[in-house]
């Protein structure tokens, strides 16, 4: 008798045990939103140091290097250019564009300014976009363009090629964009050089050019493939 009691007692226990199990496995699913149905567009907010030095030195930049005369370090955005960063993580990335000036190591871009590149997003290797600068504020990324284009940067490089999750998170990040300014191009950053002969191109000295892979060929198309219905354009008109 007392080992049927048992035996009751212990399939009471296994249902009881299998219930919760079936409920906690439904609070990860649902509760938490971790479905793949429920995934929803962020952007999370790590700024750099913008302060009154560097403003002045982008006025300076704005200038000398564009030829504008400006109150005010912004851009109105035309352009977007997708950039990759060749350092492999997000906080080495970060420290890298926080600082105002650039290092002794970038003597080519030091000679023309000590300006430090930056750009407006950052998306690691998981998707995940972080804004660094405001949409509108200016940054040197590109020759040429930096005064009428957005940047973005993604963590990789030529030996760690940028993942399916970067991808899509660069579609919905320009989507995102495209409402917000009048873009017509978008372009990687080793296709910048197809606008020196155009009239979008503006940079004093003609021979300040430097080659550039990044993003990769195989990126932007799987990338324009993507946006093919918003018609951005890939080269001057």
């Amino acid at each position: 008798m007392m080992r049927k009691r048992l035996l009751n007692k212990l399939k009471i226990f296994d249902k009881g045990l299998s219930f919760v199990v079936i409920w906690f496995a439904i609070f990860l699913l649902i509760g938490t939103g971790c479905q793949d149905s429920d995934h929803t567009f962020r952007i999370f907010e790590k700024p750099i140091l913008f302060d009154e030095y560097r403003e002045q030195l982008s006025l300076r930049y704005l200038e000398d290097r564009h030829g504008l005369e400006m109150e005010k370090a912004t851009i109105v955005p035309r352009m977007i250019v997708v950039h990759w960063t060749s350092v492999r993580t997000l906080e080495e990335t970060f420290d890298i564009f926080n600082r105002v000036l650039l290092t002794d190591s970038r003597s080519d871009l030091k000679n023309v300014s000590k300006l430090n590149v930056s750009a407006h997003f950052l998306v690691d290797r998981d998707g995940t976009i972080f804004r660094l600068l405001p949409d509108t504020v200016f940054a040197r990324h590109t020759i040429g363009l930096n005064y009428m284009a957005i940047g973005i940067e993604n963590i990789g490089g030529s030996d760690a090629p940028l993942t399916k999750l970067q991808l899509e998170a660069n579609v919905e990040l320009i989507a995102y964009l495209s409402k917000r300014h009048e873009i017509d191009y978008v372009i990687g950053h080793h296709e910048y050089q197809k606008f020196k002969n155009s009239n979008i191109w503006k940079e004093t000295d003609s021979n300040y050019l430097t080659d550039k892979v990044d993003p990769g060929i195989a990126f932007m198309a799987d990338l324009r493939k993507s946006l093919l219905p918003l018609k951005f354009k890939a080269s001057p008109d």
